[in-house]
């Protein structure tokens, strides 16, 4: 069973950074295509970033594109995302996500999911 651990959340000022880190295990991590989603209070699940198993493409959410760079190392078994110029409607829980093969944007479309982790911009 695949487990994935997030962790470089916080709380972080309008146009600051931060780098969320993925770990994953129980799994052939190199087979995965990896993405992170998030959910802020009062609204549904979006999609914000995916990467295909080998690094070779990523997709963006247009709310993020130019802003946040998804990355993985498949030698850590970890994906990145960096988020550069954060906007206080960046604030959500941000969850990765996995799953063998391919992906979409679609939530439903990926079969393991971290706990999240909080990222908090203050305007």
């Amino acid at each position: 069973q695949v487990q994935l651990i997030e962790s470089g959340g916080g709380l972080v000022q309008a146009g600051g950074s931060l780098r969320l880190s993925c770990a994953a295990s129980g799994g052939t991590f190199s087979l995965y295509h990896m993405g992170w989603f998030r959910q802020a209070p009062g609204k549904e699940r979006e999609f914000v970033a995916s990467i295909t198993w080998s690094g070779g493409s990523t997709f963006y959410a247009d709310s993020v594109k130019g802003r946040f760079t998804i990355s993985r190392d498949n030698a850590k078994n970890t994906v990145y995302l960096q988020m550069n110029s954060l906007r206080p409607e960046d604030t959500a829980v941000y969850y990765c996500v996995g799953k063998r093969g391919l992906a979409g944007t679609r939530a439903t479309a990926y079969d393991y999911w971290g706990q999240g982790t909080q990222v908090t911009v203050s305007s």
